[in-house]
C-alpha cells in the first residue's frame, strides 16, 4: 500500500498512512481516463442550441410569384434557404448530449486519475480542517500555508462551512467522496484528501 504523511493545519507531518492500492496503487489508463471525461463533459451539455428552419421562419406562406412566363427561376416561399432572410439548412436543433457508461468504466478511470495524481506527488492529506465560521478568508490562508492554488479537496461527507469558505476561490473545488469524478481529480492540481475521507473511501469504494 502506498504511505504518505499526514499533514495538520500548519503542514507539519503528524503521522502517516496506508492508502488503498485498490484505489491510488493502479496502472494508469489514458484511453479510460479519455472515455470518461468526453462521457463528463457530453452530460455537462445543455444541448438547447437551435436554429430556425425553413418551415419554422415567420412569413413566406404565399408563392412569391407564378410558376412559369416571368423569365425567373422558379421560388415557392421566400422563406427558402436560398433567399435573405430564409431558413437554415441542417442548423442545430435541440437533442440530448448525454449517454451512460458502464461502472467499471468509470471506477476504472476514477482509480487511474487518483493513481496518476498519486504518482505525480500531487496528494496531500490533511488531518482535519480546522475551520468553523464561513469565511473565505479562513480557507484561503490555510491553502496559502499548504502552498496549493489549484486543489481539489475532497472530504468523507457534505460540508456547507467548507462549501461557502470555497465558492469564492476561483481553482478550488471541495467534492464529497460520494460525489468524486474523475473530470475533477485531473482539471486540479492537487488533490487534498482528508483523513477521515481517506477511511471514507475504503468503504465507499471497496465495500
Amino acid at each position: 500500500m502506498p504511505e504518505v504523511d499526514i499533514l495538520n493545519a500548519e503542514k507539519r507531518p503528524v503521522g502517516k498512512i496506508d492508502l488503498p492500492a485498490d484505489i491510488f496503487g493502479v496502472p494508469v489508463n489514458k484511453g479510460v481516463l479519455h472515455e470518461v471525461v468526453r462521457n463528463y463533459l457530453a452530460n455537462q451539455r445543455q444541448g438547447t442550441a437551435a436554429t430556425k428552419t425553413k418551415g419554422l421562419v415567420r412569413g413566406g406562406g404565399k408563392k412569391p410569384w407564378k410558376q412559369k412566363h416571368t423569365g425567373r427561376a422558379r421560388a415557392g416561399s421566400i422563406r427558402s434557404p436560398l433567399w435573405r432572410g430564409g431558413g437554415i439548412v441542417f442548423g442545430p436543433l435541440p437533442r440530448d448530449y448525454s449517454y451512460k457508461l458502464p461502472k467499471k468504466v468509470k471506477w476504472a478511470a476514477l482509480s487511474s486519475a487518483l493513481s496518476a495524481k498519486l504518482a505525480d506527488g500531487a496528494v496531500v492529506v490533511l488531518e482535519d480542517f480546522p475551520i468553523t465560521e464561513p469565511k473565505t478568508k479562513n480557507l484561503t490562508a490555510l491553502l496559502a500555508v499548504l502552498g496549493f492554488n489549484s486543489v481539489l479537496i475532497v472530504i468523507s461527507d457534505k460540508n456547507k462551512v467548507l462549501e461557502l469558505c470555497a465558492r469564492n476561490i476561483p481553482r478550488v473545488n471541495i467534492k464529497d467522496v460520494s460525489n468524486l469524478n474523475v473530470y475533477d481529480v485531473l482539471v486540479h492540481d492537487k488533490l487534498l484528501i482528508t483523513k477521515t475521507a481517506v477511511e471514507h473511501m475504503k468503504e465507499v469504494y471497496l465495500g
